[in-house]
């Protein structure tokens, strides 16, 4: 079953996203706020995707405060971890800032919140999940 990891440190969303993934793509999913936890299960090869939101108000990497760019950063940098997909999640949404996020990140994709329709949601996750093998 593939396995995708939500930071979000907001609970109403973070509940909304575990319940969409899990009911309507039956995938399993971890949600957490820490970094360390999120590194270790990528790098053990234990992640498939990641939805990272972009605004975090206290996670925190080797004592420093990090938001979603910082995290995505991480990821992606490691040999380990870097052919992870991460979709970038934030509500601070202006023109432009989806291109730019993305840029600055090396983040795979975006999805704003609020979640609208939540088909397109579970449709552009699968998009970048391979199929698993029968």
């Amino acid at each position: 079953m593939r396995h995708i990891v939500v930071v979000e440190d907001d609970p109403v969303n973070a509940r909304l996203l575990r319940t969409v993934l899990e009911r309507r793509g039956g995938w399993r999913v971890t949600v957490t706020e820490d970094p360390h936890e999120l590194m270790r299960m990528a790098e053990a090869g234990e992640v498939h995707l990641v939805v990272l939101d972009v605004s975090l108000n206290d996670s925190h990497w080797r004592g420093e405060l990090v938001n979603g760019i910082d995290i995505c950063k991480l990821l992606k940098g490691g040999a380990a971890t870097a052919s992870i997909p991460v979709l970038l999640a934030t509500a601070h949404a202006m023109r432009g800032d989806e291109q730019r996020f993305l840029a600055e990140s090396g983040a795979d994709d975006y999805v704003s919140k609020p979640l609208v329709d939540l088909d397109a949601f579970v449709a552009q996750i699968r998009r970048w999940l391979p199929a698993e093998a029968a």
